[in-house]
């Protein structure tokens, strides 16, 4: 796979595929004189992923390229809705650079091609949400090569950092690499060579931390690391369609009755292929699926009928990062619990205690883990990395392909 290093840029457009997708919130402007009414404006909650993106950026400007950025922000489906608008980010993005981002006010239209006809070497331009336009996304290829030829023309070389949607065949991920000189980005490199330090070159111990809320979206993770993992822990809600698999009573707690023969038949293969499988032996149980419900510490094999389990316990916490200690290789996706309730936090905090204690390499791998990181107040410099798109890399250690991957290497 070429890296930017392997391209000439200067003077060049230069296309990048980012991965900009942040959370904002929606929040009032009071009104000012004349009666004028308040209005609302949205806020970025987190730039993690803003943040993410500028090495490869400033790398690009101080080679003198005329960087245009593309990226996807929510799920507009292919409709302009203003909520779902880049400009905010382009407003961070600017003040993260310490330069002025124009930013252009739709894709491939008279507005962005105004805008990278009129960057100088060095400048930097952000183009609309790419999921503004139907051809971005859509499963017809001839749609989606249409949009992309139309966003190749702007440039004249292609960079690909975003790795959040590497596992997506998007026109501005998988086609567009097609239609132009390509290299990948410092953080999609990055982001490779660590899943290649999980996948073809283990240190052991290793062990997998799984969590989150349903076991469906990590059958596939599963079934692949019971030939790969010495052991895999597992919390959040999904534990309970383990707990339930075992006989358990699990009380009104979210559980999948579909994919209980499913666990049975992991739990089974792991014993027969020496994987020890860790479960919780206590759950933070509550009355509601709220912070100020009445919760207490239950027996994981005992959690009261009426009650629905939003954490592991204390016990279990203790019991995760013991499992932790030794291993010199782990990976953590997926929460314990509700951690952006106090109440049910516990146990997240332990887990990433426990990885930060045991001195392997740790790789936290995005989503809510990387959202449960930021929002414990845990320093990012406490893991050897935390991974942009959890999504991805979990299709990756499914070894499964990801297009977006595919496309640069070709």
């Amino acid at each position: 796979m070429r890296t930017i290093d392997d391209l000439d840029v200067a003077g060049k457009r230069v296309l990048v595929r980012s991965d900009l997708n942040v959370p904002l919130d929606a929040e009032a402007v009071p009104g000012g004189v004349g009666g004028r009414p308040p209005t609302m404006t949205r806020r970025i909650t987190d730039d993690g992923r803003i943040r993410a993106s500028l090495p490869t950026i400033e790398a690009l400007r101080a080679r003198g390229a005329k960087v245009i950025v593309c990226a996807h922000l929510g799920r507009p489906k292919g409709e302009v809705k203003p909520e779902f608008s880049l400009a905010p980010v382009a407003e961070r993005l600017g003040e993260l650079l310490g330069t002025g981002v124009a930013a252009a006010a739709d894709v491939v239209g008279d507005s962005a091609r105004a805008t990278v006809d009129g960057l100088a070497d060095g400048d930097v331009a952000l183009l609309e949400n790419l999921r503004f336009e139907p051809g971005e996304t859509s499963k017809d290829a001839a749609e989606r090569g249409a949009f992309a030829d139309r966003l190749a023309a702007l440039a004249d070389l292609y960079v690909g950092d975003g790795f959040g949607a590497v596992h997506r065949r998007h026109a501005s991920v998988y086609d567009v690499p097609r239609r132009l000189p390509h290299a990948a980005g410092g953080l999609i490199a990055a982001e490779v060579a660590v899943l290649k330090r999980l996948t073809e070159e283990v240190e052991r111990p290793y062990a997998v931390v799984l969590g989150g809320s349903k076991v469906s979206d990590k059958l596939g993770v599963i079934d692949n690391l019971l030939g790969k993992a010495d052991r895999i822990l597992i919390g959040g809600g999904m534990v309970f369609t383990f707990l339930k698999a075992q006989g358990h009573e699990v009380g009104r707690s979210l559980l999948e009755e579909d994919q209980l023969g499913t666990v049975r038949a992991y739990l089974r293969r792991a014993e027969e292929a020496g994987v020890e499988f860790v479960l919780p032996v206590d759950i933070v149980a509550a009355t509601d699926f709220a912070a100020d419900a009445d919760h207490d510490v239950v027996a994981a094999e005992a959690i009261p009928a009426d009650r629905l389990g939003l954490d592991i316990g204390p016990e279990s916490g203790k019991l995760f990062a013991a499992r932790l200690a030794d291993a010199r290789t782990v990976f953590w996706n997926g929460p314990m619990g509700v951690f952006e309730m106090e109440p049910y936090a516990g146990g997240t905090r332990a887990v990433a205690q426990g990885l930060i204690d045991s001195g392997a390499f740790t790789v936290v791998g995005g989503g809510d883990s990387a959202a449960a990181v930021r929002g414990l107040g845990l320093k990012h410099g406490s893991f050897d990395h935390i991974s942009t798109g959890g999504g991805a890399s979990l299709e990756y250690l499914e070894g499964k392909t990801l297009p977006g991957l595919q496309a640069l290497e070709d």
